[in-house]
C-alpha cells in the first residue's frame, strides 16, 4: 500500500524563522507532535514536541530561539508512491517517528507517522483475528 493512501495531507507546518512559542502552540491547537519547517514549500527540518523539551526548556531558550535553532536538519523524507513497508524501513533504520512525504520536486504533500502504521498493522491484526476466530471450533 503506496503511503501515499496513509498520510495525513494537512501537514503542520512553518517557516525557519517562527519562534519556537509559536511552534509550540501549533502543535497545542491542531493536535499534534511536529511541525514540518519549510522553505519555498520543501521541507528543510522538522521541529517535535520532544525538540522544544530538550532543546528550548532544557536550555530555558524559549523568548529567543526560531524553528531554525531547534529543528532537525537531517530529515529524512518519502515519496507518494513508497510502500508502507518503505517507509516503515526508513523510520527504523532512521529511528524516527514522523516521515514528511515529499514529490519528486520536494514539494510537501504529507506526513507518515509511526501512529499512522501502528493503526495499520492493529486493523489488519484485526481482520486476520476475525479469519482465525472464524475457522477456529468452538470449545
Amino acid at each position: 500500500m503506496p503511503v501515499q493512501n496513509l498520510a495525513r495531507e494537512d501537514v503542520v507546518s512553518n517557516s525557519q524563522d517562527a519562534p519556537v512559542a509559536e511552534l509550540a502552540q501549533q502543535m497545542r491547537d491542531e493536535n499534534v507532535g511536529s511541525v514540518v519547517v519549510t522553505n519555498d514549500g520543501s521541507p528543510v527540518g522538522i521541529v517535535t514536541d520532544r525538540d522544544l523539551t530538550t532543546r528550548v526548556v532544557a536550555e530555558e531558550a524559549a523568548s529567543t530561539a526560531t524553528a531554525a535553532d531547534v529543528m532537525s536538519t537531517d530529515l529524512c523524507t518519502v515519496e507518494p508512491n513508497a510502500g508502507f513497508y518503505e517507509a516503515a524501513q526508513v523510520m527504523s533504520e532512521n529511528g524516527i517517528r514522523r516521515l514528511p512525504v515529499c514529490t519528486d520536486g520536494d514539494e510537501l504533500v504529507g506526513i507518515i507517522t509511526a501512529d499512522d502504521l501502528t493503526e495499520l498493522l492493529a486493523d489488519e491484526h484485526e481482520h486476520l483475528a476475525a479469519v482465525i476466530q472464524a475457522q477456529r471450533p468452538s470449545y
